[in-house]
């Protein structure tokens, strides 16, 4: 199974704030809010949600292909994503521009307030799947980019009869309803947080039980209450995995999807893939930064195994 990961590539601006933004915000005022937050610190990442999915999916064994324009910036995390296993040959760099960059203030409820810059992502409709050695792709994921090649992505990957899996996030609010609802209406399956799925819901003006008919599988994840997938008929619950220490929730569900992923292409029941994004995910919350957790798939399983039962399942993981 090869992984192709479309999205959009950034570096992280990080900053903490030692307070909370809802002591600061005045519900009648809202629409004169003026807000400024003294932080306390800022660190720049590696980030963007397509590589964030394949450094996850790389940990675990997966050889992820990546899919996206970057800036003149980005030879250092080319280099970065290669030593881990992630493909790099299909990203273009934009001359003249610079990487995407996203802006994250996190306060001590892990509440965030954030912005993002496009850059080079503006120009990812000049890529195509077929030009990503489409022949053995057996799945794409189409994750938060520019909105028109986002759209593009889907129609191509229908025209192409190639499966893929939708995850519109952030940019929901970016798409009108037609484009949404094709692209729900032709993916294998669909990937949102709660929030997420009741924006696409009013987006496309479809309910929550027509948008599970449409695909394959389902995942809705809840922050602290975990996650719900829903396939063959069935919803599993998917448990939060116990952290060890919470540091930053930046990039937890594209941990949550590269682990996931990884568990259907070695076709372990759902649960379990479940269970396997949501240990993945607790990894990147004990780090500060979406790509600077790291683990062995012995050490994954290891881990896995003191919450959860696989009956042997994850032996596949250190087979692979």
């Amino acid at each position: 199974m090869t992984i192709l990961c479309t999205g959009s590539v950034a570096y992280d601006y990080l900053m903490s704030f030692p307070g909370y933004f809802r002591d600061h915000i005045i519900p009648e005022k809202l629409e004169t809010i003026s807000l400024s937050f003294l932080v306390d610190s800022m660190v720049r990442q590696r980030g963007g949600v397509a590589p964030n999915i394949a450094y996850n999916l790389a940990l675990l064994g997966e050889k992820p292909r990546l899919l996206a324009t970057v800036g003149e910036d980005f030879e250092e995390y080319r280099a970065w994503l290669e030593e881990h296993g992630v493909e790099t040959k299909y990203v273009k760099v934009i001359p003249g521009k610079y990487t995407a960059s996203f802006f994250a203030n996190t306060d001590k409820s892990n509440a965030q307030i954030a912005s993002f810059y496009a850059g080079a992502m503006a120009n990812a409709a000049e890529l195509r799947i077929r030009d990503a050695h489409m022949e053995d792709i057996s799945l794409v994921v189409i994750s938060p980019n520019d909105p028109g090649a986002m759209a593009q992505y889907a129609a191509e990957c229908r025209k192409l009869k190639i499966p893929y899996l939708y995850d519109p996030s952030q940019q929901i609010i970016r798409m009108d309803k037609e484009t949404l609802r094709k692209g729900v209406a032709g993916a294998d399956s669909l990937f949102c947080n709660e929030y997420e799925f009741e924006l696409l819901q009013k987006t496309t003006e479809l309910k929550a039980g027509e948008i599970r008919e449409k695909v394959r599988f389902m995942v809705i994840t809840q922050g602290k209450d975990g996650a719900l997938v829903y396939a063959d008929g069935k919803k599993f619950i998917i448990p939060v995995f116990p952290p060890m220490q919470i540091i930053d929730p930046t990039g937890v569900g594209d941990a949550f999807r590269g682990g996931f992923l990884r568990g259907m292409s070695l076709q372990l029941d759902w649960q379990t893939c479940g269970q396997m994004g949501s240990l993945a995910a607790a990894y990147c919350l004990e780090r500060r930064g979406t790509q600077n957790h790291t683990y062995t798939p012995a050490e994954f399983v290891e881990r896995y195994r003191e919450q959860f039962d696989d009956q042997g399942a994850l032996d596949a993981l250190l087979k692979s």
